[in-house]
């Protein structure tokens, strides 16, 4: 069964745009990165999508489908009626490229601004021994396929441009969080994620946990355990008298 489908989809560059309506035809079973890649190749050749695995692994197909921030490739035509007109937008977080494709440079910056995993300097590779609870807590967090939904969909930069050099956003929150978690890693993450990582930013709306194609609970698994440590130690008066007495 098969059906013209509406879509409003943004056309432009870092100069401008605007939205342009096309009728599509829609199939049975299909995603929207399929109908976005036959309006490629029957009436817009010059069209911009970024996309490669077309399974949900790789995260290359972020967008926005009416207003949402999803996979193109995750979501199923299936979901809207057939008289809806569907608007297909670049992510608005970061700056545009052209077309749909954004410029998500950002990300790579302040991943690179986490220091790796630092074990024991007693331990030779081989001998890391850890609980199994522990290999589970932070596996979570390795589902992270970085489309960046959740770094698009967050407030704290998504309406405060400004907030960009402080706020490292929810993914690379998470990625402090699972080094923290780690029971052989040795770095002091707490102070790193406040201070370094912006983690006061965020208030926790639980927006990064509902757009995550991976199903991670962000917020609840990730940085709400990690503003727990840092109120631990900033407002604890218990441990603020061991710091003190420590000092001394």
């Amino acid at each position: 069964m098969s059906y013209q489908g509406k879509f409003r989809v943004w056309r432009g560059d870092d100069s401008g745009g605007a939205l342009e309506d096309f009728t599509v035809e829609v199939n049975e079973g299909e995603v929207v990165l399929d109908i976005i890649h036959r309006l490629q190749a029957t009436q817009a050749p010059d069209l911009a999508v970024r996309w490669n695995c077309k399974a949900g692994k790789c995260g290359s197909c972020s967008a926005e489908i009416n207003g949402r921030p999803r996979l193109l490739c995750m979501t199923r035509m299936s979901v809207f009626e057939e008289s809806e007109t569907i608007t297909v937008t670049p992510m608005r977080t970061f700056p545009i490229i052209r077309d749909l494709v954004t410029d998500v440079s950002f990300n790579y910056t302040k991943a690179r601004e986490v220091p790796s995993f630092a074990p024991p300097k007693d331990l030779a590779p081989g001998e890391y021994r850890m609980q199994q609870v522990d290999v589970e807590r932070s596996q979570e967090f390795r589902k992270c396929i970085e489309c960046f939904l959740c770094q698009n969909t967050c407030h704290v930069v998504r309406d405060h441009e400004e907030n960009k050099e402080a706020f490292s956003g929810p993914r690379f929150l998470m990625r402090v969080a699972e080094l923290e978690m780690h029971p052989l890693d040795t770095a002091d993450r707490v102070d790193q994620a406040q201070d370094d990582h912006g983690l006061g930013y965020c208030n926790i709306t639980k927006c990064c946990s509902e757009v995550c194609p991976e199903h991670i609970h962000i917020t609840d698994n990730a940085l709400i355990p990690m503003k727990e440590r840092v109120a631990d130690r900033k407002y604890d008066p218990i441990v603020w008298l061991g710091n003190k007495l420590f000092r001394r």
